[in-house]
C-alpha cells in the first residue's frame, strides 16, 4: 500500500483500527531479527534505536571504533528497503558536501540543484565530531525540519528521514565537540558496548567466509515504517505519567551537579520515545517502565554537568530517577 505522505495524518485512525498492537509488535520483531543477522547488538539498545526511528527522531552512537555502529546502520537500511548514504566527516568537509549545491547546466543555461547524501532515508554521519562547526550546523535544518535550503530554495527530504551519527569518545585530537543545540536534535544517545563472549564468537563465524550484510533481505518497505510512525504517535499517555516525565526533567534543572538541565523539548522527546517503545512492545499505552527505559538515553545528552563528562550526566539522570516517585497504576 502506498501512503500519500502529504495526507499521512489521515491514516492514524484507520491504522489503529485495522492493525492490532500484537501485529505491530510482530512487525518490529521481524525487523529486529533481520538486523541481528548482521550485527550483534543488545536487544534493549536495538529497541531504543528503532524507537527513535518510529518517533521520527535521530540517534547518536558514541563508542569506540569496531563495535558495529556502521554495520548497524547499514543493516537497518537493508532490512527496510530504504535508500542509504554514508557521510565520512573530516575537518575539510563542507556543508554543500552534505546537503548538495547548485551546478550550472551549460545545455539548459541555468543552475540545477544536485542533491547531496542527506537526501536518503537512512543517513550515516560517521565521526560527526570531526566535521567543523559550520558543517555540523548544516545538519540542523535537515534533522529538525526534514528539509534543505540552498540558494533561497527549500528542498524537502522524503520521509522517513533517519540520521544515525557516530563519534569516538576516546580520540579527541582534531575533533569539534557537538554544541548543545546540535545534541538536542538527537532523540537518543547510546553506546553499543562490547558483545558478550558467545556473541563475539558468533561474529567470527559469520565473518569467516562472507559479509553477513549480503544475506539481509528487506522485510519492510517505507510505507510500513510510515504506518508504524503514525501508530506510535497514537499511543496513549495518561496524565500521571506526563506529570512523572515533567518531574524528571525538572529535577535535572535543580540538581547541584548540573549546569544546564533538560529543556521542555527534552520532555517532549522523552514522551515520543516512550510512545514508540510501547508500540514496539505491542501496547497502545505507555507504562512507567517505558519512561524509565528511555529516560537515560533521551535525557543525559541534553544536560550539561559541571565536569562536562557524559558519565556524570548519566549519573545525574540515574540519581533523579531514583528520587522522583514513580506513579502507581
Amino acid at each position: 500500500m502506498q501512503i500519500d505522505v502529504a495526507k499521512r495524518t489521515e491514516f492514524i485512525m484507520p491504522i489503529s483500527e485495522i492493525v492490532s498492537p500484537s501485529s505491530h509488535r510482530e512487525t518490529v520483531r521481524q525487523l529486529m531479527d533481520t538486523i541481528r543477522q548482521a550485527v550483534m547488538i543488545d536487544t534493549c539498545k536495538l529497541e531504543l534505536i528503532l524507537a527513535a526511528l518510529l518517533a521520527r527522531g535521530h540517534v547518536l552512537l558514541e563508542d569506540v571504533p569496531g563495535i558495529g555502529k556502521t554495520l548497524a546502520a547499514k543493516a537497518l537500511a537493508r532490512s527496510v528497503h530504504a535508500t542509504f548514504k554514508r557521510i565520512q566527516c573530516t575537518p575539510d568537509l563542507l556543508p554543500s558536501d552534505i546537503t548538495g549545491s547548485a551546478i550550472y547546466n551549460q545545455r539548459e543555461q541555468r543552475f540545477e540543484f544536485v542533491p547531496g547524501p542527506a537526501f536518503a532515508n537512512v543517513v550515516l554521519v560517521d565521526e560527526i565530531n570531526r566535521a567543523s562547526p559550520r558543517t555540523q550546523s548544516s545538519l540542523l535544518e535537515c534533522m529538525e525540519e526534514s528539509q534543505v535550503t540552498s540558494d533561497g530554495f527549500t528542498h524537502t527530504l522524503e520521509p522517513p528521514f533517519f540520521v544515525i551519527a557516530t563519534q569516538n569518545p576516546v580520540e579527541v585530537a582534531g575533533t569539534f565537540p557537538l554544541p548543545e543545540a546540535q545534541l538536542d536534535r538527537f532523540l537518543v544517545m547510546l553506546d553499543i558496548g562490547y558483545p558478550e563472549f558467545a556473541d563475539e564468537v558468533t561474529i567470527l563465524e559469520r565473518e569467516e567466509h562472507a559479509d553477513p550484510l549480503e544475506a539481509i533481505e528487506p522485510v519492510l518497505d517505507l510505507a510500513d515504517i510510515l504506518a508504524l510512525q503514525e501508530a506510535a504517535l497514537a499511543v496513549d499517555v495518561v496524565r500521571p505519567l506526563k506529570e512523572y516525565m515533567v518531574q524528571l526533567v525538572a529535577a535535572t534543572r535543580t540538581h547541584p551537579e548540573a549546569v544546564l538541565g533538560v529543556s521542555p523539548r527534552g520532555g517532549v522527546a522523552l514522551q515520543r520515545c516512550a510512545q514508540a517503545l510501547a508500540l514496539i512492545h505491542g501496547r497502545t499505552f505507555v507504562t512507567a517502565d517505558d519512561v524509565k527505559t528511555t529516560a537515560p538515553a533521551v535525557m543525559a545528552h541534553r544536560m550539561l554537568a559541571r565536569d562536562r563528562r557524559s558519565e556524570t550526566a548519566r549519573e545525574i539522570v540515574a540519581q533523579v530517577m531514583g528520587q522522583v516517585p514513580v506513579p502507581v497504576d
